[in-house]
């Protein structure tokens, strides 16, 4: 296999056979294909896009690169959610131990954040002791035991895309619909579902800036799901703001607890339950019951004191992880909120230090924002519209500077 020769192929906008694409994918996983030559065929595929053949092959080399999973004969019916990444989304955390509750088992792989948007990954290592790094044997015990496991990639499990990820993340290609559709359904297809419901965003703070391309994307992974077995729904959701009040890896841990307690905000737990609603067994009410009586949160508790987290701090979780420097953000004028710009939000959470800007970055668990005023809704001068946790007064002070770019009040 001549490298070169396939980079300038998909260059010039030609497909690449099933072959080819196989035969770069176990190159590179092995390691025989430098990152170099893998970035280069990446932005190929950025600008000349794949055929539905080609990201199809795509996805299933990147599936066959490692192990799936094998469950028992008689399982429960197999659930996962995955969403395509947006501001303030801490939906994971919440949903996996409310479908949880509906007798269906819940492998979700998860991954770290990728570009400004934060990943579940670096959420729930924000609570001590939280291992992510689980066995396939270990989870099928857990799923046994309380029905929910929350998980990194392991080495087994598709070793193609854990490389190729962080190596999008590093090279401006990750809003390539090809590449998103093979990154999320090799993941998800590897854990041997029976349906998958997939949270596609589109707006200033989504991969898929427009509805348009949302959709695109959102056929895209059905054709893909659908073509090796599995039921996939797909909902279309708006990331123009952040999801919720909380920006940052234990502040949205914060708020996926309160949530959890039947008092999260009013646009999470909608979306948590449209999700929940597409795979699970039981009524979009009794879905919001256990949101409520506290059955949800219970097995949330179970699911970290299983994964080796410190439980008993979560009734105490603020005081966890505390920036040493929370700034408020006032009004300056009175009239209603008609833009809370969610990129602009991501961004600055991100030089604070709650995502990463390289690879190998090491995340600041406590930074972020709190306490987000919300689009419509009417505020006064001097209201408090938001809140910044930073490691400096110089760090807060930018955070600030970039919160009001992003603010529009009429």
């Amino acid at each position: 296999m001549h490298v070169p020769s396939l980079i300038e192929k998909k260059r010039e906008g030609d497909a690449l056979a099933d072959e080819e694409i196989r035969a770069i994918i176990a190159d590179f996983t092995s390691g025989e294909l430098p990152e170099y030559q893998m970035s280069a065929l990446a932005m190929a595929i950025y600008f000349r896009g794949m055929s539905a053949e080609e990201t199809a092959s795509l996805t299933r080399a990147m599936l066959e690169s490692g192990d799936v999973f094998s469950w028992p004969e008689g399982h429960p019916p197999i659930v996962d959610k995955h969403s395509t990444g947006g501001i303030g989304d801490k939906v994971s955390l919440v949903l996996a131990p409310l479908l949880a509750c509906d007798e269906v088992w819940v492998p979700m792989i998860s991954g770290r954040g990728l570009g400004i948007t934060g990943g579940t990954l670096d959420k729930l290592e924000a609570i001590p002791g939280f291992n992510v790094n689980v066995s396939q044997s270990d989870a099928l015990v857990q799923l046994e035991q309380i029905g929910v496991v929350m998980m990194g990639q392991t080495a087994d499990i598709c070793p193609a895309d854990k490389k190729l990820y962080a190596l999008r993340d590093v090279t401006g290609t990750v809003p390539s619909i090809p590449l998103i559709v093979a990154s999320i359904m090799s993941k998800k297809l590897a854990e041997s579902l029976d349906r998958l419901v997939l949270d596609v965003k589109h707006g200033s703070g989504a991969f898929m800036k427009t509805a348009e391309n949302a959709r695109a994307l959102a056929d895209a992974m059905r054709a893909v799901g659908e073509s090796m077995g599995v039921r996939i729904s797909t909902v279309l959701n708006p990331m123009d703001e952040p999801l919720g009040r909380a920006v940052g890896n234990a502040l949205e841990v914060q708020e996926a607890i309160d949530t959890l307690h039947g008092d999260g905000p009013g646009d999470l737990v909608a979306i948590t339950l449209d999700l929940a609603s597409e795979v699970s067994n039981t009524s979009r009410e009794q879905l919001q019951q256990w949101l409520n009586d506290g059955t949800a949160w219970n097995k949330f508790v179970a699911m970290v004191e299983a994964q080796g987290g410190d439980a008993t701090c979560l009734d105490r979780y603020e005081e966890v992880h505390r920036a040493p420097i929370c700034r408020t953000i006032e009004a300056r004028e009175n009239g209603t909120v008609s833009r809370v710009d969610a990129a602009t939000i991501g961004h600055a959470s991100l030089e604070l230090g709650a995502g990463r800007a390289k690879a190998d970055d090491t995340i600041d668990f406590a930074v972020g924002f709190s306490e987000i005023v919300k689009c419509d809704e009417t505020v006064s001068e001097g209201d408090k519209i938001a809140a910044i946790h930073a490691r400096t007064e110089a760090d807060a002070e930018r955070a600030e500077r970039q919160f009001r770019e992003g603010l529009t009040i009429g």
